[in-house]
């Protein structure tokens, strides 16, 4: 059995600001940023990068907070310092120029990054991704915000939970909840800090920027499933592709890896001004 609360023989780590970014690099191309959403890993891009890195250089971070990266010291879990993070990993990592895909929280933080760092991407995907605020908060954020169960959340994290969590995330027709997902997910959770970060995370008070989405310049796709709330990024993103899965759920990148990895390569080598890295 998998031990997921430990380094794997690809794992790397670099430090950036007080935190130890674990990250996964593979591949060879153009720079290509994967970030993943919020109680989740970089391991929820696995079969997805397994597939992009045959064409570029593929570079998956843990988000403070989760995974093996763990919390921050200082508890700051608002999406511009997650957007200021993961642009001084990648200083950090001395990549100049990305494109960068985000599933939900990651995707969140990708379209902040292409407002705050426009020079620096060549692309940008979001798939299933949030930031407007009518968004509906998932049942799984929600109790952590009951000021009765906030204390109990931050001592244990049940296993149960986090399953039936996982299964209401995914399409009708999905198999991809099985006990390995399961453990990665309980054992991740369950690592030093990480119970505390993701209610801290959850209740953070975060700044809306959603009238800014707009000004977004960089060239956009936007994947999503169809029974998931598109927000409004193909509508206010000039120039916006979107394409729309038929029966995927919220962690489209797990159960549609080949779909979502063709939608990107396509999409990115469109974009003849991708610079090799």
């Amino acid at each position: 059995m998998s031990t997921w609360s430990e380094p794997q023989p690809d794992s790397r780590f670099v430090a950036v600001g007080g935190s130890r970014i674990h990250y996964k690099r593979a591949g060879h191309g153009p720079a290509l940023v994967l970030l993943h959403g919020s109680a989740s890993s970089l391991q929820h891009f696995d079969r997805a990068a397994a597939l992009l890195s045959e064409s570029f250089d593929v570079i998956r971070p843990d988000l403070p907070g989760f995974g093996l990266t763990g919390p921050r010291k200082d508890r700051d879990y608002r999406i511009p310092t997650y957007t200021a993070t993961v642009a001084a990993f990648l200083e950090a990592l001395e990549v100049p120029r990305y494109a960068v895909a985000g599933n939900s929280l990651g995707g969140n933080i990708a379209w902040n990054l292409a407002l705050d760092h426009p020079e620096r991407l060549t692309g940008l995907v979001l798939v299933n991704a949030t930031g407007y605020p009518e968004k509906e908060i998932p049942a799984g954020m929600r109790l952590t915000r009951n000021p009765l169960l906030r204390p109990v959340l931050r001592r244990v994290m049940p296993r149960g939970g986090i399953e039936r969590n996982l299964r209401s995330s995914v399409g009708p027709h999905s198999t991809i909840v099985d006990d390995a997902m399961v453990d990665r997910a309980h054992q991740l959770m369950n690592r030093p800090g990480n119970r505390s970060a993701f209610v801290d995370f959850c209740n953070t008070d975060q700044p809306d920027r959603s009238a800014r989405i707009p000004r977004i310049t960089t060239p956009t796709l936007v994947l999503r499933s169809a029974s998931i709330d598109g927000q409004h990024f193909s509508r206010d993103i000039p120039g916006a592709r979107e394409m729309v899965h038929p029966h995927g759920g919220h962690l489209l990148p797990e159960e549609e890896p080949q779909w979502v990895a063709d939608a990107i390569a396509k999409f990115l080598r469109s974009s003849t001004d991708t610079p090799t890295h």
